[in-house]
């Protein structure tokens, strides 16, 4: 149990990451800067699996804010939730995907993980961070459990601004793929490595074998997406990591002579290097001056990519593609990390920035139309049974 940082009850089925708040356990959310904060209530989507009769197993370490790659800032091993799931400790696990990193951690571990249609999982009790785009999201050892435990989650709620009106949500994975089409996105197959494109490819041969067709197409604008993406990423997390100051939230220096100082120390000291190169970042696209040519741009290709892929899915079932660039994590040096985290978000930010549904299930990605989510998973169970 040492990937846990909470122990809630070792035999509990559900873990729950740490930037989700339960009720009287520390939520940090990976940051120093809420190292002692324990909430008074639970997220939404944590009272919803209770409710069902599911028990929490424990907090799971998370990278600060949700930012990294794979957890690899927390200080815990990469990948918890998943790898939690992977060995069989805990049924399901419920994570935040704000940059992608739930999905990265699966392709790696070999489990399931969806991430639904922005809106339809409560966001209430999430520690905010960049809040257009970030969503509670299920990683399960196979598409069904994924599927039970969204089911569960999945729904209105009125203390959620960003909710979606319908009542509940249901997924079915028994949908065959027969006469599904397909498409197979060359620039992201292109930029993986071969280990990458044979799970690409394996994926694409047993779609054929079920019926489906697959068809590889190209995707203009994949680089200005991703762009846009950190862009409006970054500046929201400035926007909402502002209310740690020292002051009325989060830790507070022992050094200061004055206000000035007191809110430079305690950032300064609680903040990791991708934290602080993020806010930094942020602060830049939304300077004056900057705002225009980047802030607003970027809500501009925002909407430029809902309508591309909006298109492609009229004619199309589902984009499969890589969720990350190599089959294992390569260590790096802390001070490359943004670069590191900009250049792999080529893979994630379509999903990130429309708010589109994203399954990765054996490795590889799959990307819907809004409330495909049931569809994915049935695509995702397609190659779970052909490698069983």
């Amino acid at each position: 149990m040492a990937k846990y940082i909470t122990e809630i009850n070792k035999q509990g089925n559900i873990a729950v990451d740490d930037t989700i708040l339960v009720k009287d356990y520390p939520a940090t959310a990976g940051s120093k800067m809420l190292e002692n904060f324990v909430p008074l209530f639970s997220a939404e989507a944590v009272e919803r699996v209770v409710a069902a009769g599911y028990t929490l197993s424990g907090k799971t370490a998370v990278g600060e804010f949700g930012l990294d790659l794979y957890g690899e800032t927390s200080t815990s091993d990469i990948c918890a939730a998943a790898t939690l799931v992977a060995d069989g400790e805990v049924r399901a696990a419920l994570n935040v995907d704000l940059n992608g990193a739930p999905r990265r951690a699966a392709a790696i571990k070999g489990v399931t993980f969806v991430k639904p249609t922005y809106g339809t999982v409560s966001r209430y009790g999430v520690i905010a961070a960049a809040c257009s785009g970030e969503q509670i999201g299920v990683t399960a050892k196979d598409a069904d459990t994924a599927a039970e435990i969204l089911t569960v989650i999945a729904g209105h709620d009125a203390k959620d601004g960003t909710s979606l009106k319908q009542d509940k949500y249901e997924y079915n994975t028994d949908i065959s793929a027969k006469g599904m089409k397909i498409a197979l996105v060359k620039e992201l197959y292109d930029a993986a490595d071969d280990e990458v494109k044979a799970k690409i490819d394996s994926a694409a041969a047993a779609y054929k074998k079920a019926g489906a067709t697959v068809e590889e197409i190209s995707v203009l604008g994949l680089s200005e997406i991703k762009t846009a993406w950190t862009i409006l990423m970054s500046a929201e997390t400035t926007n909402n990591l502002s209310r740690f100051d020292g002051v009325k939230y989060g830790y507070r220096t022992e050094k200061y002579k004055n206000i000035d100082e007191l809110y430079v120390g305690s950032r300064s000291e609680a903040f990791g290097f991708l934290t602080k190169a993020t806010i930094i970042y942020g602060s830049d696209v939304l300077s004056k001056g900057r705002y225009e040519v980047c802030y607003d741009k970027a809500l501009k290709i925002r909407r430029k990519a809902v309508e591309t892929l909006t298109e492609l899915f009229a004619k199309f079932d589902a984009l499969l593609m890589p969720a990350y660039s190599k089959a294992d994590f390569e260590a790096y040096d802390v001070t490359d990390a943004f670069n590191k985290v900009y250049e792999e978000s080529l893979f994630t930010a379509p999903a990130s920035i429309t708010g589109m549904p994203a399954v990765v299930t054996k490795g590889v990605q799959l990307v819907g139309n809004y409330f495909a989510d049931g569809k994915l998973l049935a695509l995702a169970k397609v190659l779970e049974k052909e490698e069983a």
